[in-house]
């Protein structure tokens, strides 16, 4: 190269660049640089942070007086450069001077110079961005400081600020300066800014800025971008304004800068691309000999690329301050939003430009942010790392990543938040995908058992993890697999063992068909009908082994939940919307699929029956099969003779086993196949009508066997005549049987239950349900406009003698006999209750009222059966105690409707409410429901029913008229007295009258004297302090003077529980400015904004007369009740109610109760009034003519959608939305709290990032003075 003459282009090139930096050296001189400043030392010897190291907190940069940059002729100035300066730096050298003291406000809306702002194009979005950025790079190059002036404007305006950069304000001062102005000039009024404002147009305008600020850089990246100021000076504005305590600033400026750095990426992008191919070209020209050698485009690619290399540099730099002077700040910003961005943007850097960005300190960020206390911003971590994991490339680089922060994304599949846990789940499952040994067995079962888990989506992200796990490997071995037949098996063979085996080692066998959905649209094999049935029917191969007892369960299980999944669609129970309506696509699916079904095991569910017709439980889930058939498939393929077959079939199943679930499902498959609407239902119904003549004859042999006089019943007879009433309620659920005549027989039965004592409970029980069920059906036959008369009093005959035989049975030596009676009362009291009437006035005959010794027959039913004491016994059985659980929340949801449905009184429902806490973990959800419901119905009666529960549990933790304010059980009641009072909710208006009444009724029983010698409920009214912070406080006074008029002064003088009385007057006055706590001084309510004069202790205190009243207090008598007990001093402090710790000040907009209240309580002048005169004397009882209504408003006739005469089984429970207990599949979800305090947990040594956020903004406007 040496050896080359120069040409004559070299030359001019060289010329050039002498031209240029003497122009650059003028221009620097004229600019007042004495010297080339070196960047600043807090960025450029800044130690980086070691992976997965806290960052250290940087302060924000310094930025020293500025002054004015180069000409704007420098623009288009790339060859020479001087050295690189940090952005702050070189913003700082571009302006300088004294600060203004004044800030431009914006113009008013629609001004000419708003409408032609940068603010106004992007928020309209009239105008191309492509356009207004190419505008405003023509105006930069005319005149840089006014294109910037407005550039800086425009993010302004986009933080929601009304104030105005003037030109004067731009040269004199700094930005932290000019941000501070800018803040002055918010709206305070407004909290909202663009980012945050609701509505298509902000929505549109935020998508908007973020595209104006990636196009501006894309615009500028050839020259601008590189000319020392522009950048500058936007970076160096951005990272004050993210520095900013105002939060739209903080918030829009962090967007902004993410947005800019995520362009740069891109520049940085386009020029490693160019770079590679100018070095390519380079590589190319060296390589040629030297007489094809040009040298001049030799030099021409070298200076192309020591051009690209510093362009590089620079943007790598301008790279590397935005990420430390606003990443390393806001990624823990206060708000939830900005860290949300923060993740977003890094996730995209990473997967643009990895070299730089997909390394462990930058990593190490996205991993501590896992903690987030947001669900939103670990769902954005989530989703970030999901983008990395799914290159492979990408995956390889983050082994160390993984290790260190897998354990806390294995416990994010967890996440309270669905969104999350999914995610979490996906993330796993790339995880596993390029690293499959990283996940110890341990990882993989937590994830295994989210297939259970109630939320679809989490389940389903959970059977992507199992199929790929176990199901989602290729055995060559299998495909030659056959059986002893030598029929081939299937491919899916080996998948389904492994299912069947997974499903077994789960120990949630009752819980299939959440498996089944969670696997459904991800592995085919589940609809691989041929497959399954081979495995139960073929004998296994040489090569294969048979399946035992329990994986044929399993497998039989696992198979028809399968074919109801196809057949209908549904998803089981708390999985999907109930509202969704399939789409007409799948819709035609699910049609498909139930014909391959039905013509597969029409043939095949006969062979199945008659293998397993001895194994009763694996007959029960078979005999589900053919409820999903389409029954036309029985026609139209010619295959009458397998309905033969499964007909006789079934008759050998009724006739061999005794099992209710097994019965009742024989009971479905022939109320199925006899529907009229199917082509063969006479056939089925000829073989109906001969199982029922033999059950009928069977069952009238074995009555007159089993009750032959003077002989007693043996075993035989007895599981004849039990088997027999079996099989007769299981048809009766689903067939009318009434023209067989079983009514008479099965009477008899219920009366000799009652009458003789040796029956055994299960023939009582199954014949009381079968009279039950035959009573509806001759209801149902009654259904018509004009029932026959004849038929009417046949009913009402039969109904009498069974509700006598039901009472009887209440008092039965076994309690299965007693729950039985008890259930099948409650049932016929809602039926024939007194809405039959309704639609129906003939059926007033059947009506039946319950009578009061009834209903104390069910209440004290409830007392000794539902609440009691579980005794804790290591013994019992989980399952039995559950089974028994159960069993007692159906006795109480059966006692329940009769209150909901107003069939008997609210005041009935009292001893629920006495229990409510004790049982709050086993019956709470019902008696909550109950409560809020007669609520509904009268509240008045409601509350007098709640301070009735007060009153009886207070009596009876009464201990020879004595009670102990400092017990447990004191404590519980008080707690149940605020549980009540929550129940009210918090509009004290609408309550008002219900509320007032729990006050009278509980003064009322407080005071009540034993002999006129002393008051034993005093301690009563601590209770009723939980109720007055629901009283209005117009109200409360009211309260007061009536509570003073009935204190009887001689009775309560010498009380021990007078501590009580004061607390409870105290909790009603305090805070009232016309009313005095008799405490102490330190307990007066204060006037609002004045100081309360202390008043002497001893100083008469009495509650403030009525306007109206014409007497005055005597200070110097005895007659007041508050004279003559003891203050408390300050060792006895004053006990005071958890619902007075706290008082709302009323507003002036708060509504305020109708007038006339007062006069509930002011029927008399109270005695505190009135001169002692020898005596006191009782006052009358006021008249409460507002509040004790007597009358009960009827509500409106119920909706007995499982009590319509059209049905046939038992009315079930009303609808109260807790009480199922049985759907679901009992898999406790573990619930996880994730926040940011939780960082400490972070893996090994590795610190997680301590809480730095930037304080809370300063209150858009001031708080209103108290």
């Amino acid at each position: 190269m040496a050896s080359v003459r120069p040409s004559r282009r070299t030359k001019e090139v060289a010329m050039e660049t002498m031209s240029q930096v003497t122009s650059s050296l003028r221009r620097k001189n004229n600019s007042g640089d004495d010297e080339d400043m070196e960047p600043s030392s807090e960025i450029s010897r800044h130690e980086e942070d070691s992976d997965f190291e806290e960052p250290v907190q940087m302060p924000a940069p310094s930025k020293p007086p500025k002054k004015r940059a180069a000409k704007k002729d420098d623009v288009t100035q790339l060859t020479v450069k001087k050295s690189r300066k940090t952005p702050v730096e070189k913003a700082g050298t571009s302006r300088g001077g004294k600060q203004a003291s004044t800030v431009g406000t914006a113009a008013g809306t629609g001004s000419a110079e708003d409408d032609g702002s940068l603010f106004e194009a992007v928020k309209s979005g009239k105008t191309a961005l492509q356009t207004l950025v190419d505008d405003w790079v023509d105006e930069y190059k005319q005149d840089r400081d006014s294109a910037l002036l407005e550039l800086i404007q425009f993010f302004v305006h986009c933080s929601g600020c009304r104030g105005r950069v003037t030109k004067q304000i731009y040269e004199t001062m700094e930005h932290s300066e000019i941000i501070r102005k800018m803040t002055e000039e918010f709206d305070e009024e407004n909290a909202d800014y663009p980012l945050i404002t609701p509505g298509p147009l902000w929505k549109k305008f935020r998508s908007n800025f973020c595209d104006f600020v990636m196009v501006l850089v894309t615009q500028c990246q050839y020259s601008i971008i590189y000319d020392q100021y522009m950048m500058d000076n936007l970076i160096s504005l951005l990272t004050v304004l993210t520095d900013s305590q105002v939060r739209a600033f903080r918030h829009t400026s962090t967007l902004a800068s993410m947005k800019l750095m995520t362009a740069l990426v891109n520049v940085a992008l386009n020029l490693s691309v160019n770079f590679d191919n100018t070095q390519r070209q380079y590589d190319a020209e060296r390589q040629k000999t030297k007489n094809k050698q040009a040298s001049d485009r030799l030099e021409l690619l070298m200076n192309k690329r020591q051009e690209l290399e510093e362009n590089q540099e620079e943007i790598r730099n301008m790279l590397i301050y935005i990420f430390k002077g606003v990443f390393v700040h806001r990624y823990r910003d206060i708000l939830a939003d900005i860290r949300a961005i923060c993740m977003q943007e890094i996730g995209l850097w990473m997967k643009k430009y990895p070299n730089m960005f997909l390394d462990d300190s930058y990593l190490k960020y996205v991993g501590w942010t896992l903690y987030d206390k947001q669900g939103s911003v670990r769902l954005d971590c989530l989703k970030c790392l999901c983008s990395l994991f799914d290159d492979e490339g990408s995956a390889q680089k983050m082994e160390l990543f993984t290790s260190r922060f897998k354990d806390r994304i294995v416990e994010m599949t967890l996440d309270k938040e669905y969104d999350v846990a999914v995610q979490a789940v996906k993330l796993v499952c790339l995880i596993l995908k390029y690293n499959e040994n990283i996940l110890k067995d341990k990882d993989c079962e937590n994830v295994y058992e989210l297939v259970y888990s109630s939320h679809r989506a989490v389940a389903q992200a959970a059977g992507e993890f199992l199929n790929q796990k176990l199901f989602d490997k290729k055995d060559e071995a299998a495909k030659s697999v056959k059986t002893k037949k030598g029929k081939k098996r299937s491919d899916n063979t080996p998948l389904i063992r492994d299912l069947v085996q997974f499903f077994i080692e789960s120990e949630l066998h009752e819980h299939g068909a959440y498996l089944v959905d969670s696997l459904w649209d991800i592995n085919q094999m589940m609809k691989d009908w041929e497959c399954m049935t081979d495995l139960l029917i073929e004998e296994p191969g040489r090569d294969e082994d048979a399946f035992d007892d329990r994986q044929e369960e399993s497998l039989i299980e696992l198979m028809v939940c399968c074919i109801k999944q196809a057949a209908t669609g549904e998803s089981p129970v708390g999985r999907g919307s109930s509202n969704r309506r399939p789409s007409i696509k799948e819709n035609r699916q699910i049609q498909e699929d139930k014909v391959k079904l039905t013509e597969h095991f029409i043939v095949i569910l006969p062979e199945l029956l008659n293998k397993y017709n001895a194994d009763a439980e694996k007959v029960t889930t078979l005999l589900q099969i053919p409820l999903y058939f389409d029954l036309e498939i029985y026609t139209t393929s010619r295959l009458e003779k397998h309905l033969q077959l499964l007909l006789t079939l079934l008759l050998n199943i009724v006739s061999k086993h005794t099992e209710p679930e097994l019965l009742e499902n024989c009971s479905k498959c022939f109320e199925v196949l006899c529907d009229e609407e199917n082509s063969m239902a006479n056939k089925a119904s000829t073989g109906r009508q001969k199982l029922i003549d033999d059950l009928t004859k069977q069952l009238n042999d074995a009555y007159k066997d089993y009750f032959q006089e003077e002989e007693q019943p043996d075993r035989n007879e007895a599981f004849a005549m039990l088997a027999a009433l079996k099989r007769i309620y299981a048809f009766y659920c689903c067939h009318d049987l009434s023209k067989w005549k079983l009514q008479e027989t099965l009477f008899k039965i219920v009366k000799q239950g009652s009458t003789v004592p040796h029956i055994p409970w299960e023939i009582v029980c199954a014949a009381v349900e079968g009279a039950n069920a035959s009573i509806l059906w001759d209801l149902k036959k009654l259904d018509q406009p004009i029932p026959p008369e004849p038929e009417l009093n046949a009913l009402k005959k039969y109904l009498d003698e069974f509700m006598a035989d039901l009472n009887n049975l209440l008092l039965h030596e076994n309690d299965k006999v007693n729950e039985s009676a008890y259930m099948t009362i409650c049932d016929l009291l809602i039926v024939f209750s007194k809405y039959m009437t309704t639609s129906q006035p003939a059926m007033q005959v059947l009506v039946i009222e319950p009578e009061v010794s009834l209903v104390r027959k069910l209440t004290d039913f409830l007392s000794s059966k539902v609440f009691v004491e579980d005794v804790d016994t290591d013994e019992a059985d989980e399952n039995i105690k559950i089974e028994e659980l159960h069993t007692r929340r159906n006795l109480l949801a059966s006692f329940a409707k009769l209150v909901v449905y107003n069939v008997i009184h609210i005041k009935n429902a009292v001893i629920m409410f006495m229990n409510y806490m004790k049982f709050y973990n086993d019956y709470g959800d019902i008696i909550k429901n109950t409560m809020s419901k007669a609520r509904e119905i009268n509240k008045i009666l409601t509350a007098k029913s709640l301070t009735e529960a007060l009153a009886r549990s207070f009596a009876e933790m009464k201990v020879g008229n004595r009670i102990d304010r400092n017990s447990d059980r004191f404590n519980s009641l008080k707690e149940l007295g605020r549980r009540f009072s929550l129940s009210f909710g918090l509009d004290n208006l609408k309550n008002r009258d219900a509320v007032a009444q729990i006050h009278k009724e509980g003064i009322h029983f407080s005071l009540q004297s034993v002999d006129n010698t002393a008051l034993s409920n005093l301690a009563f009214l601590e209770i009723l302090c939980e109720f007055t912070g629901k009283l209005m406080k117009q109200d409360k006074k009211t309260v007061v003077d009536y509570l003073d008029r009935h204190v009887h002064k001689g009775l309560i003088s010498q009380n021990e529980d007078y501590q009580s009385l004061l607390t409870y007057r105290n909790s009603l006055i305090q805070g009232d400015i016309d009313q005095t706590s008799v405490a102490s001084s330190r307990m007066t309510g204060r006037p609002r904004g004045t100081r309360a004069k202390r008043r002497p202790i001893e100083t008469s205190v009495t509650a403030a007369a009525p306007a109206s009243a014409s007497t005055t207090v005597n200070e110097t008598t005895d007659s007041t009740w508050l004279k003559s007990v003891a203050t408390p001093g300050p060792g006895h402090p004053q006990m005071q109610s958890t619902a007075i710790k706290a008082k709302k000040r009323r507003t002036d907009d708060e509504p305020v109760s109708e007038a006339g209240s007062d006069a509930d309580f002011q029927e008399q002048p109270s005695w505190m009034n009135q001169q002692s005169t020898g005596g006191v004397q009782t006052p009358q009882e006021p008249n409460f003519s507002r509040i004790n209504t007597t009358e009960v408003q009827t509500p409106q006739e119920p909706n007995f959608s499982r009590i319509n005469t059209t049905e046939v089984q038992t009315p079930q429970e009303p609808n109260f939305s807790r009480i199922n207990t049985t759907e679901g599949p009992n898999v406790s979800r573990i619930v996880e709290e994730s926040s940011m305090e939780e960082s400490e947990m972070a893996i090994d040594e590795f610190d997680s990032p301590s809480t730095d956020s930037a304080p809370p903004p300063p209150p858009p406007h001031p708080l209103p003075l108290w």
